[in-house]
Order: structure tokens, then sequence, then C-alpha cells
């Protein structure tokens, strides 16, 4: 095998102390990993031939750097049209830029869709200027855990990708202390439906010029839980010009919902995940043509609000005492409430409730008096308590039912429903009185 198709495959890691050096194939799983793979023991990576996911563990690639890298020629680019990997792992490596940049081309005779590093430091700076013009097959970028130099001043670097970029589909940046991303990068990638900043360090400013004016056209799902976002009013700002955002992720930020907000969010967001956001009331405005709504992990001790396209909403973990009104919710058919200080279902709201197809109300506090279990068993009964039912749903009060399953709890018209049964008594009464006339 050429040195250039070793280091595309991988990026010529060497052997390291402690560590078997050889390729491990997964037939159940159609996947290989090589540790510390080394010139001497690059034999082992036939066994990855038949493998659709390969990962390179650990090792050092400085030694490449000065290392010349011809242009392959036809027996070794056929080769590498041959393979099946989709999908390459590059992790617990020092990644010289430079290198880097001279294989990253060679990637173009190949099939691999998606490209991941984790935990891999970059070093330097690399000469991109091979790449321009260059197309690429992969259509997934992922980096988890990686240090390198900020990417502000490199718009060189991402002309000469351009190419490339301007197909790439999905991007994840995960925990690696990002701050921002420069404007020039959104406006590159023109094509890109799925972006992924979650654990960085993102702040209130760097939306705005993140998401700036021409910046990720097509961006549909975007994902910024466990950042340092405060302000639900700056979110919405710095997000507002992505017109095509259809799935939003804020959960774990500690946000702060002011009073009122001026701002609109894109009409076309459907799923707002909120949860665990630290939130007392329910932020306003909301995206109104919600579809999925996720409150759920906060500390709201009520929700009235109004919004006719929500078809899901889960509101477990947090202080409410009563059922939202399910009038407000008109497409509504999921609706969980768990381990909250619910202690009744009010009849009317069952009758509503009857109509969703999941209802999950596990774990409050519940009286048991006879609308109190009556309307869970109903519920039950027609199949709309799924989710924890009936290990879940346990009595509080009154005394005599404290600890009791809900399920076991008995529920007769004559106890639970005096009018139900006055009337027709009544009735007959009445008759008997006609009749003896």
């Amino acid at each position: 095998m050429s040195v250039a198709v070793l280091l595309l495959l991988g990026l010529g890691l060497l052997e390291a102390e402690g560590r078997r050096n050889r390729c491990y194939f997964n037939r159940t799983q159609e996947s290989c990993v090589c540790y510390n793979l080394s010139e001497e023991t690059a034999g082992s990576i036939i066994q990855c031939l038949a493998a659709t996911v390969v990962e390179f563990q650990g090792g050092d690639v400085e030694k490449y750097i000065a290392f010349p890298i011809s242009d392959l020629d036809s027996s070794t680019i056929e080769t590498l049209g041959s393979l099946i990997v989709q999908k390459i792992i590059i992790a617990n490596v020092l990644v010289p830029e430079i290198l880097l940049a001279r294989v990253l081309r060679f990637f173009s005779y190949t099939h691999v869709r998606e490209l991941a590093f984790k935990s891999c430091i970059f070093q330097g700076s690399g000469d991109w200027s091979d790449m321009d013009g260059q197309t690429l097959p992969i259509r997934s970028l992922s980096f988890h855990n990686v240090t390198s130099a900020p990417l502000t001043g490199q718009e060189q670097a991402f002309s000469s990708l351009s190419r490339w970029l301007e197909v790439l589909e999905e991007l994840t940046v995960t925990s690696s202390r990002v701050t921002n991303l420069p404007c020039a990068v959104g406006r590159v990638l023109g094509a890109l439906r799925s972006l992924d900043l979650a654990q960085n360090s993102l702040g209130d400013g760097s939306l705005s010029p993140t998401f700036c004016q021409g910046a990720f056209p097509q961006l549909q799902e975007l994902s910024l839980h466990h950042n340092n976002l405060r302000s639900y009013h700056s979110v919405c700002e710095g997000v507002q010009l992505l017109l095509r955002l259809r799935h939003l992720d804020l959960s774990h930020n500690s946000l702060v919902a002011e009073p009122s907000s001026s701002c609109l969010w894109p009409a076309s967001l459907r799923h707002l995940n909120l949860s665990n956001a630290g939130l007392d009331n329910v932020p306003t405005p909301l995206p109104p043509s919600l579809e999925v709504l996720d409150m759920s992990h906060n500390h709201l001790h009520a929700v009235d609000m109004s919004l006719n396209s929500l078809k899901k909403l889960f509101l477990s973990q947090n202080l409410l005492q009563a059922v939202p009104s399910i009038r407000n919710y008109p497409a509504l058919d999921t609706l969980h409430l768990d381990n909250n200080s619910i202690a009744e279902l009010p009849r009317d709201e069952v009758k509503l409730l009857r109509r969703l197809q999941d209802v999950a109300v596990a774990d409050n506090p519940f009286s048991c008096s006879c609308s109190g279990a009556g309307g869970l068993q109903a519920l039950a009964a027609a199949g709309h308590l799924g989710q924890g039912w009936p290990d879940g749903y346990r009595c509080q009060s009154p005394a005599q039912y404290q600890g009791w399953p809900v399920a076991q709890v008995p529920v007769s018209v004559l106890r639970c429903d005096p009018a139900a049964v006055a009337a027709p008594v009544c009735v007959a009464l009445a008759l008997l009185v006609l009749l003896g006339a």
C-alpha cells in the first residue's frame, strides 16, 4: 500500500508505547478500529477493507510534515475508488494542518461521506491552495473536543475550500470552547442543513455576528444546548435571519425571559427545546407556528399560553399545580406532565384529555378523591396513559388511600357521583306518586 494511501486512511499514525499497533474488524457492525498504526504494522489495515466505518486511535503524525506527497497514480486512485468506507474517525491525534491540507484532496477519490475528529489538536496553519476548485464526497464534518487556532483571519482557507464547503450538509463543533463563528464561514456554507454548536462558550453577543445576513441560508436544525446564553430576547434576535430554521435546541442554558419582547422568531420554526433552561415563567413571544415545545425541567408554576399549531407539549419536572387548559391547543396530541405538583384532574379537562394520543402524569401527589382517581382510571381505560401507568401513579391523599396505586382505588357511581344516582331515584319516586294518584 502506498504511503499516500496510508496517510489518507490513517494519517501515518505511529507506534505508541503500551498500546497494540493493529486494526480490529467488527464484522457485525462493519466497523474497524486501528490503534497507533505504524508503517511496520500497516499490513493489518487490510482488515478494514470490508468496513464502512474506520476509526484511528492515537499516534503522532508530525514526523510526516516534510514527507513528499506526490499525485496518485491510476492504480492507487482505482484502489481508493473501490473502498466501501463511508465514515472515517480520527481520535486523540495531534494534526499538523499543513499535512492535513496536503492529504485532504485525496478524499475526492473515495466514497467517504462523513469525517469526524475527536479529542484532536490542530497545529500550525496549512496551505489550502491545492484545494482550489476541488470537490469532496464528504457531506458531514464533525469536531468534538478539539483545539485549534481561532477561525477569524482564515478567510483565504475558506475561499480555497469553498467548492467543497458550499455543498457540506452537516457540521458539528462540540465541546471545543467555541465563542463565535466568523460571518464568512456561514456565507460559504450555503447548503448546510444541520449545525451543532453544543457544549461551547457561545454568549448572547455571539449569535448575531455568527448568523449574519446571508449566512447559512438553508439551515434547518440548530443545536445550542450547554452554552452561555442568558437572554431569551437576544437569542431570538440572533437567529431571526435563519428563514428556514425548523428545529432549535436551547436546552441547558440559563435563560432569562424578559417581561416583553418585540422580536419575531423565524416563521419556519416548528420545534423548540427550552428544557433545563432555568425558566420561572413561560417566555414570550413564542414562535407562532410551533408544533413541538419542550419546557420540561424548569421552575414553571403555571402555563398560560395559546398555540393553535402545537401538537406536542412537554412540561415534566416543573412546579405546576394544575393541568394547562387543553382548549388553548386545538391540535395537541401529546402532553407530558410527570413530576409536578398536580393533585387532581378536573372532570372537564379529563374529557378534553381523552382526545389526546399520549398523556403522561406520573409521579404527581394525587388526591384519590372520586374525581382524582376516577379521571386517571378513565384515561387509562381509554388507552391514553401509556408512560408510567400504573406503577408511577400513587395516592398521596386522603389518608385511607395514601401510598395506594391509583389503579386500585375503588370508584363507584354511588360514592363518587351522587347526582348521577339521585336523578333516576327522583324520577322513580315521581312515577310512583303519579301511579298512586
